[in-house]
């Protein structure tokens, strides 16, 4: 459908020619998503304020905003767990509220964004990962009422993949950079265990499995994770508990809590 040529519809396809010439090469996932939402604030009517919500496993969030009217009344549907911005979001649906103030749709909600000076809003769903639970809305909240036309509707909605790629790009971007720490953070934690374990199997005599067994029941007892057992052994070569008794030791009396007993082997 052409965009008629009056001044909002001018600046729409100004926007979106912008949006178009737009790539990650340009900038950062942050500011690409900044970026389309200060420019669908632009093109769009009613003076309003625009927001993209990022639903992730139905748990919300606002990841690009260009004031705090947008802020707020996102935060007042999450706090309520509805809204126009989630409705859009879960239902895949172009949510629109034409004034605020006779909508009888999120009674609990409205007030408040009429309190705001919201007087109309549209909300545009984004596609961005269906089998990982990943959905969102680009959000425009007008301060006059009935602010959008057939013209201003099929702007917004023709924002909404440079949008859902934006927000998708950050949404993989997050969850590698959560990968990547986990990872890094296993490792480290098997490096700790393993020098803990060798702590051990050198102090007590003991195999790889009988050191492992000495540090979970550690973990236990303390109720401490076995990563932390471990850290604390290899930095201070103090055990919370005494070392290992009957068929688990294979010589050696046992010791108190933190040093070895006597028949064990003495390091320096």
């Amino acid at each position: 459908m052409a965009i008629s040529q009056d001044p909002q519809s001018a600046l729409a396809a100004e926007a979106l020619e912008r949006l178009g010439r737009l790539s990650l090469r340009e900038l950062s996932m942050d500011d690409l998503l900044q970026t389309v939402a200060d420019l669908t604030n632009r093109a769009m009517p009613g003076d309003p304020e625009t927001s993209v919500t990022l639903l992730v496993r139905n748990r919300p969030t606002t990841v690009a905003t260009t004031g705090q009217l947008a802020v707020d009344l996102d935060e007042s549907q999450y706090d309520r767990g509805h809204g126009p911005c989630l409705h859009a979001a879960r239902s895949g649906e172009l949510t629109e509220i034409a004034d605020t103030r006779t909508e009888t749709r999120w009674p609990d909600y409205l007030p408040r964004a009429v309190e705001h000076g919201n007087l109309s809003s549209l909300s545009v769903p984004l596609v961005i990962d269906e089998d990982d639970q990943v959905t969102g809305a680009l959000n425009i909240y007008a301060r006059r009422a009935h602010a959008f036309d057939e013209d201003s509707r099929a702007a917004a909605t023709r924002f909404g993949p440079y949008a859902s790629v934006a927000a998708g790009n950050l949404y993989a971007y997050r969850s590698a950079r959560r990968t990547a720490d986990n990872l890094q953070a296993a490792l480290e934690s098997r490096a700790v265990i393993d020098q803990a374990k060798g702590v051990l199997m050198e102090r007590y005599r003991l195999t790889p499995d009988q050191a492992f067994q000495m540090l979970a029941r550690a973990s236990m007892n303390a109720n401490r994770k076995v990563r932390d057992v471990a850290d604390e052994l290899v930095r201070t070569g103090e055990f919370p508990v005494a070392a290992p008794r009957g068929p688990e030791r294979r010589s050696g009396p046992a010791s108190a809590p933190g040093r070895p007993g006597p028949g064990a082997p003495r390091h320096s």
